[in-house]
């Protein structure tokens, strides 16, 4: 039975987890720096671990056969290295950092001449002032180094960058803020297998995002991409460059790109992971390609063939996030909720979940924390399929505290 190093344990990881072990029959070892993590309980092994030198440890002891994570950024670097150094599969050092810190990344795009909106990165608040002046509004100010949205804003004014800064340096490990032009462009998730370093694109998606304090979050993820052919063949470019300046040769890449056709499509930033926030539920369901086996292929070193690699059809598919504004949940403290069962019944949708719990806050849109379920609804057009989403969720009933 292969064996792989799990880094990380939490929420999200619990359901590959799971699969790992039930559908693909691996042995799984779980590590993760909170010993309360719920994944350490469902593993085969499970290890309250964080340092590199304790997981190699690990890995050699566990005599794992890879070494893997989902949904989480900040594990890529540890994924690589701990493999690397454990002399098991791996992406690299270099490759993990350019895929996980955005001024790298930038840098490396703009060497390799992939489009990407102007930028420049900033260690202090007065350095962010200056920077502002090059690069104009409106403009985006993010964390060089986090995820979920955590630190990001839109700024239209030298007031805004002022009122943001201090969030966005505090959600950054390496105290590094980029600043980056803002484009009023259609944002498309790419999903690609990397094979020996040849990409294969397995789904284009829309990531359709609020305005205001939470426009970096998702809220809702439409498939196919309804962008249109020629800037739908412009993403698919800018995404294999991108992809390629990475130097990533075999595993999943993430490729985010703002989509206005030929001459205006840029990189917005790319990941080497199955993402967070369902997306790896859009190739499964609306394309049958399991990015779980590319991974795990990828992990111990195995041959990742084309019926693996390639779409095999095109379903249109929805998930929208369970949220308040913009979204169906309203505002305050949750005393009760309910009709679950009545969503994951609904017509077209393949699977639910809500994360409600009474004493919950429930606030408008910020961070990507701020979903409190999802529902997944196919149909025979990407509108139904949206519609029928749309629908299932509002059948999810809160009672709000006092």
């Amino acid at each position: 039975m292969p064996a792989v190093l799990f880094i990380g344990a939490g929420r999200h990881q619990v359901p590959y987890i799971r699969r790992v072990r039930e559908e693909f029959g691996y042995r799984v070892v779980a590590v993760d720096a909170r010993a309360d993590a719920p994944g350490l309980a469902i593993a085969d092994a499970g290890h309250a671990a964080s340092a590199h030198g304790d997981l190699v440890r690990i890995a050699r002891e566990e005599a794992v056969d890879g070494v893997m994570t989902v949904a989480s950024d900040r594990a890529v670097p540890q994924v690589a290295a701990v493999a690397e150094d454990a002399g098991l599969p791996s992406i690299g050092r270099r490759t993990a950092q350019l895929m996980t810190d955005k001024v790298a990344m930038r840098e490396r795009f703009r060497e390799a001449g992939v489009p990407q909106p102007a930028f420049g990165s900033a260690g202090s608040r007065d350095e962010l002032v200056a920077l502002a002046g090059e690069i104009g509004f409106p403009a985006v100010i993010k964390p060089a180094d986090s995820s979920g949205q955590r630190g990001i804003a839109q700024v239209g004014s030298l007031d805004d960058v002022l009122a943001w800064a201090d969030e966005a340096f505090a959600a950054s490990s390496t105290g590094r803020v980029i600043m980056e032009r803002f484009h009023d462009l259609p944002e498309v998730n790419v999903l690609a297998v990397v094979r020996g370093g040849a990409v294969s694109i397995v789904s284009l998606s829309d990531r359709v995002r609020p305005e205001g304090v939470g426009f970096g979050v998702a809220t809702l993820h439409r498939f196919p991409t309804q962008v249109g052919e020629a800037a739908a063949a412009a993403v698919r470019e800018v995404a294999t460059a991108a992809i390629a300046a990475t130097g990533l040769v075999d595993g999943v890449a993430y490729p985010q790109v703002l989509a206005g056709g030929p001459g205006e499509t840029y990189m917005v930033e790319i990941a080497s992971r199955i993402p967070g926030g369902r997306m790896g539920d859009v190739p499964l369901y609306g394309a049958g390609v399991d990015l779980l086996d590319v991974v795990l292929r990828s992990a111990v070193g195995a041959e990742v063939p084309d019926a693996i690699a390639t779409p095999q059809f095109e379903r249109p598919l929805a998930i929208r996030f369970l949220t308040s504004t913009p979204g169906h949940l309203p505002v305050g403290t949750v005393q009760a909720w309910a009709g679950l069962d009545e969503v994951r019944a609904a017509p077209g949708v393949i699977d639910a979940m809500c994360w409600l719990e009474p004493g919950m806050e429930i606030r408008p849109v910020q961070v990507d924390g701020d979903r409190k379920g999802f529902a997944i609804a196919v149909g025979d057009t990407v509108d139904e399929a949206v519609r029928n989403a749309d629908d299932a969720l509002g059948r999810i009933r809160v009672t709000l505290a006092g």
